[in-house]
């Protein structure tokens, strides 16, 4: 199997571009897209609000949260809240690569902790994991794809990072 040690081992929280203690809706201009996920569990009050609804455990679910969180990134969109609905976006990003974790090995851990991080095998997962991972992809897909959402986060890239 192959050995690599998982990201969050060399965790610098210093540098981390993401903070807990900023309000990301009263400070817009701090916040930066990143890549993927990035801050995802940090920028408040958007993980609050919206980590609320995020669930993937069966599929069932998954298109009740998803639908939940695309409707949250359209209100946000409305809302003129760019960082809301990149918030939301990342949401079901992670709906998805979370998803697809559980149904790619078993208890969706990827790696052995002892002896040295090597890798778990895959295909041990959840069938109905990839099910709900196919639900947020959709949705996800959706979001990234939104005219407005596009434009808006291509200025913001250019202008904010």
């Amino acid at each position: 199997m192959k050995t690599d040690t998982p990201s969050y081992l060399n965790f610098e929280k210093e540098s981390y571009a993401w903070k807990p203690d900023v309000d990301y809706r009263q400070h817009p201009e701090l916040y930066h897209i990143g890549k993927g996920e990035q801050g995802v569990l940090i920028c408040e009050p958007y993980k609050s609000e919206i980590g609320h609804y995020w669930r993937f455990k069966s599929e069932e679910i998954a298109i009740e949260s998803s639908d939940t969180i695309y409707r949250m990134f359209l209100d946000y969109l409305a809302a003129d809240d760019f960082v809301g609905a990149d918030m939301a976006r990342k949401y079901l990003q992670m709906g998805f690569t979370r998803a697809r974790r559980y149904a790619n090995y078993k208890g969706g851990r990827k790696y052995n902790k002892a002896p040295d991080y090597s890798m778990l095998e895959r295909g041990t997962g959840e069938h109905e994991k990839a099910r709900a991972a196919a639900v947020f992809y959709a949705q996800w897909q959706l979001a990234e794809k939104h005219q407005d959402y596009a434009a808006v986060r291509q200025k913001w890239k250019q202008e904010k990072g």
